[in-house]
């Protein structure tokens, strides 16, 4: 397998977002992906590493990891022990170097794409001490004394939140695309990957329910993509008559089964209020 990515049957790509994959890939650099979350962003590297037929590494960053977890660790503490307890593996260092998602990335015997999931939760230095080796694609190992070198450079697919500005000298690096949130036609399309027989007047009803729900002003979390296919399944397994979803009855202020959709208790009341003031004045 090979060639350029496409998108898949399981995952639609918007045309910018493909050019975007395969220039990066033509510039062998990495990648960096922006955009509100529920845009795909993680699943990204996932379909680029199936439709490309590449092994997938991911590297879920948190708020505590370091650059060189990313490169490997030494394992002082296993050696102590073992040396305490007279064990023969003491006398090689390498059997307390883990090894991290990049050199494993590195060693690969073939190009394999690498995921390196929120760069922004880290610290602000994360990323700009994983320069030299996203450039130079190799690294030192202090103990051993050895160098570690790609073998193929791998595709890397960074995500960002947005959380904090990323460094410039990072940011020259790499090749940027943002994920804008999906315009309607598009959100259809990927509602019928995942649904391929549903009833085409649901899909409509839950569609303009969705959108006229996100574009209520003030709401604090924007209901996202995994949240309107969370919700359609509800719908089908509760055997929601589409009808429901028109919100006709004034009884009815929110969409059955909101809880999908609306994930707090400020954003609930926002949204019982504002209806409930449309529909008076409508009167």
């Amino acid at each position: 397998m090979g060639g350029q990515f496409e998108g898949t049957d399981r995952y639609i790509a918007t045309p910018d977002l493909m050019a975007a994959v395969n220039a990066a890939i033509v510039l062998s650099r990495p990648l960096l992906i922006k955009g509100e979350p529920g845009t795909g962003k993680t699943l990204l590297a996932t379909e680029i590493a199936r439709a490309l037929g590449k092994p997938l590494l991911e590297w879920h960053v948190k708020s505590t990891t370091k650059a060189q977890q990313g490169l490997y660790e030494y394992d002082a503490v296993s050696r102590l022990r073992d040396s305490q307890l007279g064990d023969a593996r003491v006398q090689d260092i390498r059997n307390y170097i883990v090894k991290g998602n990049l050199w494993e990335a590195f060693d690969s015997d073939v190009q394999p794409v690498l995921l390196i999931d929120e760069i922004d939760k880290a610290d602000i230095e994360f990323p700009n001490d994983l320069l030299r080796e996203l450039d130079r694609m190799e690294f030192y190992v202090y103990e051993t004394r050895e160098t570690v070198r790609a073998r193929h450079r791998p595709i890397i697919v960074i995500t960002s939140n947005n959380e904090k500005e990323l460094p410039d000298a990072f940011l020259r690096r790499c090749f940027f695309h943002y994920i804008r949130f999906p315009d309607e036609a598009t959100m259809r399309r990927i509602v019928e990957v995942h649904f391929a027989d549903l009833k085409a007047d649901l899909v409509r009803e839950a569609l303009a329910t969705f959108f006229r729900l996100r574009e209520t002003p003030g709401l604090k979390k924007k209901p996202t993509t995994s949240e309107l296919l969370d919700w359609i399944k509800l719908l089908v397994a509760e055997d929601i008559d589409p009808a429901a979803l028109r919100g006709d009855d004034a009884r009815c202020l929110i969409p059955p089964l909101h809880g999908a959709l609306l994930k707090n208790e400020q954003d609930l009341h926002l949204f019982e209020q504002l209806v409930f003031l449309s529909r008076r004045n409508a009167r």
